[in-house]
């Protein structure tokens, strides 16, 4: 596959996109303010998130999209990230609305994009790094992910239907490191063809194209249902006491 000349732009920065307009609904049993912004390890769980990308020096900049109305952020001052209120009604929605944001905050279409989900507040620092350091220099970009370590079952009518092989199976994570002009056609030509996109990968491949797999960590889960909260209390505890 040959790339553009955009792609390859020696000069590329590199941002990073955090949508943070979902309510969290998967979250059952919990009431209060959208799960993104329940405490964690004593903050919102957010601002894990954000501290993991605020210390990754080769990124240009990062830019959190929250649901119009939403002043979660106003409250905390100055931060070394912006925020914008455009938020959308599904995650795509906020992806693609925050990637014009960017660029008129001064992106090009040539630069990576890093998105990654509010709601994983465990992803390290390194991870990122190792993520920049692999797709930088590819043709297309690429995703941390997980391979699959459990047996993988099929289901039909609440019982098992089939036993599926595992062996190229991954479980797919964020950061997804894409240029922002390739990501903005491919979300654009998702949702010309009403395609749901549950990811930037998936939008990326309906474009015939092959995002680059990088190894990630099985501690970059996205916290998505109750007991998940106690995980990753647990874990960012655990690493405050060992730093």
């Amino acid at each position: 596959m040959t790339s553009s000349p955009a792609d390859t732009c020696p000069s590329a920065r590199f941002f990073a996109l955090v949508p943070c307009a979902g309510q969290g609904s998967r979250a059952g049993g919990l009431s209060g303010p959208a799960k993104q912004y329940r405490e964690v390890a004593g903050q919102p769980m957010v601002l894990h998130t954000l501290a993991a990308f605020r210390v990754v020096r080769r990124l240009a900049g990062t830019l959190v999209v929250v649901a119009p109305g939403d002043r979660f952020f106003d409250s905390l001052g100055p931060q070394p990230f912006s925020v914008a209120d455009c938020g959308g009604a599904s995650r795509a929605a906020s992806v693609r609305q925050g990637l014009d944001a960017l660029v008129k905050l001064g992106a090009r279409a040539s630069d990576w994009v890093l998105v990654h989900d509010a709601a994983r507040c465990l992803t390290s620092p390194a991870q990122i790094e190792q993520l920049i350091s692999a797709c930088e220099h590819d043709a297309v970009g690429g995703l941390l992910a997980h391979r699959l370590p459990d047996t993988l079952k099929q289901a039909a009518d609440g019982r098992v239907s089939g036993t599926l092989a595992r062996g190229d199976k991954w479980l797919a994570q964020t950061p997804q490191m894409f240029r922002i002009g390739l990501l903005s056609r491919a979300l654009d030509a998702a949702e010309s063809a009403g395609t749901a996109v549950t990811d930037e990968s998936s939008a990326v491949e309906a474009l015939g194209l092959a995002p680059r797999l990088v190894a990630g960590s099985a501690e970059n889960f996205k916290v998505t249902y109750a007991e998940d909260f106690a995980l990753a209390e647990a874990i960012l505890r655990h690493r405050c006491r060992a730093a």
